[in-house]
């Protein structure tokens, strides 16, 4: 097991002199100026962060027109009005989802645990229990990387993560990630995440956005009946048999903190069919975001991909 977590970390980013090179100077600023910000108290970074969103809705309207369409097509019967106003919550999430990732970078463990309570970890336990691999899915939340430093300190795995192009922002996430992590994975490494959950270890895994054709079935998502999902699902279940806990980040209103909500072990999910797998999946991260949906990155193209010959939904 030491030596998998070895060889995960030696593929990782790590800090060199040419992070420093004056190409990445005005990201230095940048993460020098969300460092800064969240050394304020938390109702401050609260309402800050909320109003940074409802500014950033007003320059934002391509991404706007994504959230609607997106909303529109997930909950027709939905008000207009009430539509909007999710929007308008939705933005305020998106300016906290950026000071939340500095608190999830920066802060000490003695300052996030003063913020946030634990529900479901009896569901964890029980698995730990039983010496088995967790899939543990975690969606496209707003509060991503919060939740993940959160779930961490609970009980730290492996990430799974997209590296970033800017190379000091792809050193900086993976730093950051592993302050409450054992280790990362690329989002590809299909065969790393199962000899992972095969020695028992916790593999962080979001299974909720649109990866393209190739990776993809159709399955239904809320009102939408094709929406490409991938296929990652039905092979890490079958190839490793692990214990699947849903779990969701939930900020709690008016400067609170924040729940980090642990679900059940989700051991019907079909695993003699991709397309089966993928149905009942999208159901578990439905029944997640329905419990914080103002949280929720609705900003994603998340159908873009469509089967063939079929119209665009954009």
């Amino acid at each position: 097991m030491h030596r998998l977590h070895w060889n995960l970390m030696t593929q990782l980013p790590t800090f060199s002199r040419k992070l420093l090179h004056p190409r990445y100077f005005l990201t230095w600023f940048g993460i020098g100026i969300l460092y800064l910000l969240v050394l304020l108290p938390y109702p401050v970074i609260y309402h800050l962060g909320c109003n940074l969103g409802r500014l950033a809705r007003h320059f934002m309207k391509r991404r706007v027109k994504v959230a609607r369409r997106n909303l529109e097509l997930c909950f027709p019967t939905m008000p207009a009005a009430e539509r909007e106003a999710l929007i308008k919550a939705n933005f305020e999430s998106v300016g906290m989802g950026l000071l939340e990732t500095g608190m999830a970078w920066f802060w000490p463990d003695w300052r996030i645990r003063r913020w946030f309570t634990v529900s479901g970890l009896e569901h964890l336990e029980k698995a730990k229990a039983r010496r088995q691999g967790i899939l543990l899915i975690g969606m496209h939340f707003l509060t991503l990387e919060l939740g993940a430093r959160i779930y961490g300190m609970q009980d730290p795995g492996i990430g799974v993560y997209r590296p970033n192009d800017n190379a000091l922002l792809d050193w900086l996430q993976t730093w950051g990630r592993l302050r409450s992590n054992k280790a990362m994975l690329d989002r590809n490494d299909l065969k790393g995440m199962i000899r992972a959950l095969k020695q028992d270890e916790t593999i962080w895994y979001a299974p909720d956005h649109d990866y393209g054709p190739k990776a993809s079935v159709f399955a239904p998502f809320f009102a939408v009946t094709d929406a490409a999902t991938t296929k990652g699902s039905y092979m890490l279940i079958r190839m490793a048999n692990p214990a699947i806990l849903p779990f969701v980040p939930r900020r709690l209103p008016h400067a609170k903190g924040y729940e980090l909500i642990i679900m059940p072990d989700a051991q019907d999910i079909p695993i003699d069919d991709e397309l089966m797998t993928a149905k009942r999946m999208n159901q578990l991260i439905e029944h997640a975001i329905l419990l914080a949906p103002e949280q929720y990155m609705w900003l994603h193209r998340r159908f873009k991909t469509r089967p063939p010959d079929a119209p665009s939904l954009y």
